[in-house]
């Protein structure tokens, strides 16, 4: 916990500092990645470097701990921490590496703030930035542990694509198997992602997160979505796995990581998603007919047609062989049980439900705020967001 000093200092500013974390995060980024060009190569996202997204969802992480530490003295945000610590292990984030962030984030926090940066404030919000690493430090290694790893560098073997399945028009799933012969692999948790790197063709490598939506023996299944140019760049790693990934082709994985996964009891599940975001559904739902579960669960999915819903036969298979299950769609262009975006008018969420949602950010915001309006407590709302945390649960 904050010393009792450090504790007034932050509170006092806080808003200040709050106020100006975009541009130090903007002014940290570009002054690291500046002088270390090398940590784009295989562990920054670029194209969330270009859009912005990242610094906002490191000020917005730095931010919402600080917060924390002085809501709730004595206690750890698990929550903020274990997603940032899933992501950092998908990753192969390093301890050694919080050092060189420290150096950077201080240089541009004494940037910005100028002289309000005075030893005291800095000396407070060091100490915020080093109860946040060591929490994050500790729980990284635990996650490595319990993958069969020493540290983060060791986190990515060689597996190879071995089946290629066509979804949707722009959603392809790949099986792959371990290239390296080096035994079973880590199983997964229903829920988990893991990271793919690949090589761009300037030669950079790029890696980013796709959940496992399939598993048997050794074998593991990602679905891939290319996404298309239009409000924001084209994804660079979908696009080059959509269009080149064939079967006998090596591709770079991580150990799966993510925290959002299958619980245990009774208690019925609701499990929400719109677009791409049903794959943790595919797992969740995989999860459950796999126990033999019996609890009721609704599964509510929105999608621009019936063409463009990936795994639509696959979920619908699925429900149908869990016997307390059943399925609500939403189809803009029709030909689903309701037509137009999701709506929970008259659908009937169950009490004591658990929810699980996945997609857009306004599209959770919306869900959220209805399933909070029926009652359902927010610690009993989860979600999977794809890309940096803009949202940690917040609107």
């Amino acid at each position: 916990m904050l010393s009792a000093e450090s504790a007034a200092t932050v509170r006092a500013t806080l808003p200040v500092v709050a106020e100006h974390l975009d541009a130090v995060t903007a002014r940290f980024y570009d002054t690291m990645l500046g002088e270390h060009p090398e940590l784009l190569d295989g562990l920054f996202n670029r194209g969330n470097q270009a859009s912005g997204e990242q610094r906002r969802a490191l000020a917005g992480a730095v931010a919402a701990f600080a917060s924390a530490l002085l809501a709730h003295p004595g206690e750890r945000p698990d929550a903020l921490l274990g997603r940032i610590a899933h992501k950092h292990a998908s990753l192969g984030v390093t301890e050694d590496q919080y050092t060189v962030v420290h150096k950077y984030l201080f240089g541009a926090i004494a940037h910005v703030l100028g002289e309000a940066a005075t030893p005291e404030v800095v000396a407070a919000w060091d100490e915020v930035y080093w109860l946040m690493a060591g929490a994050l430090i500790a729980l990284e290694a635990r996650l490595y542990a319990d993958a069969g790893h020493t540290t983060g560098r060791d986190v990515w073997r060689p597996w190879t694509v071995t089946e290629r399945s066509e979804q949707t028009p722009d959603t392809v799933s790949l099986t792959l198997e371990p290239g390296d012969g080096a035994g079973t692999p880590p199983a997964p948790l229903p829920g988990q992602y893991v990271s793919v790197r690949v090589r761009m063709p300037d030669g950079v490598r790029q890696a980013r997160q796709y959940t496992l939506t399939g598993w048997d023996g050794t074998r593991r299944r990602i679905t891939v979505k290319r996404l298309r140019a239009g409000s924001a760049p084209a994804g660079e790693v979908s696009t080059l796995l959509h269009g080149t990934a064939r079967p006998g082709d090596t591709l770079m994985v991580s150990a799966p990581a993510g925290d959002v996964v299958l619980p245990g009891g009774d208690h019925p599940l609701l499990f929400a998603s719109a677009g791409i975001g049903c794959t943790p559904v595919v797992a969740l739902l995989r999860g459950l007919a796999e126990r033999g579960d019996t609890r009721p669960v609704l599964v509510l999915h929105a999608d621009r047609s019936p063409e463009d819903h990936a795994h639509r036969d696959e979920v619908a298979a699925l429900v149908d062989a869990l016997p307390g299950a059943r399925a609500l769609t939403w189809y803009e262009t029709g030909g689903g049980d309701r037509t137009g975006r999701m709506d929970l008018s008259g659908v009937d969420v169950p009490e004591g439900v658990e929810a699980f949602l996945c997609g857009p950010l306004p599209f959770m915001r919306g869900v959220r705020a209805r399933l909070l309006d029926a009652g359902v407590p927010a610690r009993r709302v989860r979600y999977e967001v794809f890309g940096p945390d803009l949202w940690q649960g917040t609107a």
